[in-house]
C-alpha cells in the first residue's frame, strides 16, 4: 500500500527545480511539467515526478499492449513510461528498417517507488514502503545547479537528410498526393551529432525555460535521456472521457507585439494550414470512435490558435465518451500512433513515412506519460525533443511538417528550423 502526505511548499529553491534534481538521482525517472500554461485544459497536475523501479515492464513490438494490459490489471497503481513511434508494426502490418542509434525500447513502463506531484501550491507524496515525510526531507536536500551551466562544447549537427534531397522529397511526396495515394504525409527528418557529452538535466531546464510547453517531459532511463519541450497531448482519459489535441500549423513568434499579433492572425487565417489541420482532426474523430461510444465524438475547439514562448500553434480539441468495458490500454492501442505525426490515410502515410526518411523514429512522435492508479491516463506527443545515449555520446533530434498539395518544399525546410530552434539554444547554439 502507498502512503500519502502533502506538505506546504516551504522551499527557498523553486520547488520544481528541487524536483527535477531529485529525478536524475534515479536511474530511473520521469518528470512531467505543465509549466502553468494558461490555456492547458483538462490537466490535473502543474508537475508530476516518478522514481524508483519497484516493478517494470520492456517490450518491442509485437505484442507489447497486450503485455502492458496485463500488466496494468496485475498492479492497478501509478505506472509512467513510453510509446515508442515503431510500435506502428505491431498496430498494423508495417515494418521498421532504418538504424536506431538512441536505443530507446519500444514500450517501457514502470510501477515508480514514489510519485511527487505539484498542485494547488502543495507538494502531495505517494510513496511504497517509504516515510513520505522522509521523502519530503530527500526532496528538499537536493542539491539544484543553479545557476546552470552552459555547454562547454559546441556541438556540430549532421542531417540525415541533406537539404537538395528534402526539397527533392517533399516533391515526390506531394506527387503521391497529386495521384491520389494520400491527402497529407507528416515528413520528419533527423539531425544528429556521435561526439556529444552533455549535461541532461542543465540542458532540459535550458529548454524548458525556452519553450515553457504544457507537455515537457525530462525522462531518464539509465543512460538514454530525453528532454522534451512537447506543446502537444496525444490522448487524455477523465473518467470515461478522452480527450485528444492534434497539432497541424505553426509559425515564429515576432519581434514586435504588432508583428506577433499579425502572424497569428496569419496563422488563423491560412488555408493550408487549416486544411492540414482538419485533415487530422477528421483522422483522430476516426480513431476516437473505435474506443468509443457512437455519437458521442465531438470537436471541442478547431482551429485554436496557441502562443508558445517560441511558436504560434494551430491547435483542435477532439473528445469522446469511453465505450463502457474498453480498456485503458486498448483505448491508446486504437488511436496510435497519433494522426498528428503520420497523415491520412493513415496505414499509406505510414507506408510512406518508412519508404522516405532517413531515421528511425524510435521514441520520437511516440508518447511519455502515466497511468493513476483510478484508471485515468495522460500522455503527450514526443516532439521538441532532445535524445541522447550517454554511453554512445549519440545525441539527436528529428523535426518535421505535414506536406499537403499546397507544400511548398523551401517553406516546409524553414518550418523545420523553425520547430528545431528552441532545441539549438538549448544546446548552446
Amino acid at each position: 500500500m502507498r502512503q500519502t502526505a502533502t506538505f506546504d511548499r516551504s522551499s527557498q529553491t523553486p520547488l520544481k527545480h528541487l524536483l527535477l534534481a531529485w529525478a536524475n538521482t534515479h536511474t530511473i525517472s520521469i518528470y512531467l511539467d505543465s509549466n502553468n500554461y494558461p490555456h492547458h485544459h483538462h490537466t490535473s497536475w502543474d508537475c508530476l515526478v516518478a522514481v524508483g523501479l519497484h516493478d517494470k515492464i520492456e517490450a518491442s513490438a509485437g505484442h507489447a499492449f497486450s503485455a502492458l494490459r496485463d500488466f496494468y490489471d496485475q498492479k492497478q497503481d501509478w505506472l509512467f513510461g513510453i510509446f515508442g513511434y515503431d510500435l506502428k508494426n505491431e498496430v498494423e502490418k508495417l515494418r521498421s528498417d532504418h538504424p536506431d542509434h538512441i536505443g530507446m525500447p519500444d514500450l517501457f513502463f514502470f510501477q515508480p517507488q514514489i510519485v511527487a506531484g505539484i498542485r494547488h501550491n502543495q507538494l502531495e507524496i505517494f510513496a511504497l514502503d517509504r516515510d513520505p515525510t522522509e521523502v519530503y526531507e530527500t526532496i528538499m536536500r537536493a542539491e539544484d545547479p543553479v545557476p546552470d551551466p552552459q555547454p562547454t562544447n559546441r556541438l556540430q549537427y549532421t542531417p540525415r537528410i541533406p537539404k537538395p534531397e528534402y526539397l527533392a522529397t517533399v516533391e515526390t511526396i506531394r506527387q503521391h498526393i497529386i495521384e491520389g495515394d494520400l491527402y497529407e504525409m507528416n515528413f520528419c527528418q533527423e539531425f544528429y551529432t556521435e561526439n556529444a557529452v552533455i549535461d541532461p538535466v542543465a540542458t532540459f531546464k535550458r529548454l524548458n525555460a525556452l519553450g515553457k510547453a504544457p507537455f515537457s517531459a525530462f525522462i531518464r532511463l539509465n543512460d538514454k535521456y530525453v528532454c522534451c519541450a512537447s506543446p502537444e497531448r496525444f490522448l487524455r482519459k477523465e473518467g470515461d472521457k478522452l480527450i485528444t489535441q492534434p497539432i497541424k500549423g505553426t509559425r515564429r513568434r515576432g519581434q514586435t507585439p504588432e508583428e506577433d499579433a499579425l502572424i497569428r492572425l496569419e496563422l488563423a487565417a491560412s488555408e493550408k494550414d487549416r486544411a492540414e489541420n482538419v485533415m487530422i482532426v477528421d483522422l483522430m474523430r476516426n480513431d476516437l470512435a473505435r474506443s468509443c461510444q457512437p455519437g458521442s465524438v465531438n470537436v471541442e475547439e478547431l482551429f485554436g490558435i496557441h502562443s508558445f514562448e517560441t511558436v504560434h500553434q494551430m491547435i483542435s480539441t477532439v473528445t469522446g465518451v469511453l465505450r463502457p468495458g474498453v480498456h485503458p490500454v486498448d483505448a491508446l492501442r486504437d488511436a496510435f500512433p497519433m494522426g498528428s505525426m503520420t497523415g491520412a490515410p493513415k496505414v499509406m502515410a505510414l507506408e510512406l513515412i518508412e519508404q522516405y526518411e532517413r531515421s528511425r523514429r524510435g521514441l520520437y512522435s511516440g508518447a511519455a506519460g502515466y497511468f493513476a492508479p483510478n484508471g485515468d491516463f495522460d500522455f503527450n506527443v514526443v516532439i521538441r525533443s532532445i535524445l541522447y545515449n550517454a554511453t554512445a555520446h549519440y545525441l539527436s533530434f528529428q523535426v518535421g511538417g505535414a506536406i499537403v498539395y499546397d507544400s511548398v518544399p523551401e517553406q516546409e525546410y524553414e518550418e523545420c528550423l523553425v520547430k528545431a530552434e528552441a532545441m539549438r539554444k538549448a544546446l548552446g547554439e
